[in-house]
C-alpha cells in the first residue's frame, strides 16, 4: 500500500534537504552521484555511477534503505548486503523519523551502508 499524500510530501522535503547536503560537486556527478526513490511504503538510497563494462549506461547501486510501518507509525532501516539482499539493520532496526534514518545511514558507525 502506498503512503498517503501528505507523508509523501513530507518524504520528499526531508530527502531532497538530504540530497542537496551530500550529493557530491557538480563537476563530478556524471561519475559519482547519489538518488533516491519512493517505492510503495519504502525510500532507498542509491548511489549513480556509469556501468563497469557500458560506461554509457549509468548503473543505480542501493544501498540503505527504510520502510514505513503504518501500525506502528515507525520506520525499519534495512542495508544491502554483498549478497544483493536486504537485511535488516539490527544495530538500531526501528527509527520513529525519516531523519533518523537519514542521520544512521550518515554516520555508518558499523560500515554497513556505505562499506
Amino acid at each position: 500500500m502506498a503512503l498517503a499524500l501528505f507523508k509523501t510530501v513530507e518524504i520528499i522535503e526531508v530527502m531532497e534537504n538530504y540530497l542537496e547536503r551530500i550529493r557530491p560537486p557538480h563537476h563530478i556527478r556524471h561519475d559519482l552521484d547519489i538518488g533516491y526513490k519512493i517505492d510503495g511504503q519504502s525510500v532507498t538510497l542509491f548511489e549513480i555511477r556509469p556501468g563497469f563494462l557500458n560506461p554509457g549506461i549509468n548503473v543505480e547501486s542501493p544501498y540503505a534503505k527504510a520502510t514505513y510501518i503504518k501500525s506502528s507509525g515507525q520506520w525499519k532501516i534495512y542495508w544491502m548486503r554483498a549478497n544483493l539482499k536486504w537485511d535488516l539493520y539490527e544495530i538500531r532496526p526501528v527509527v520513529s523519523e525519516l531523519k533518523d534514518f537519514l542521520e544512521l545511514v550518515e554516520e555508518d558507525k558499523y560500515h554497513c551502508f556505505k562499506g
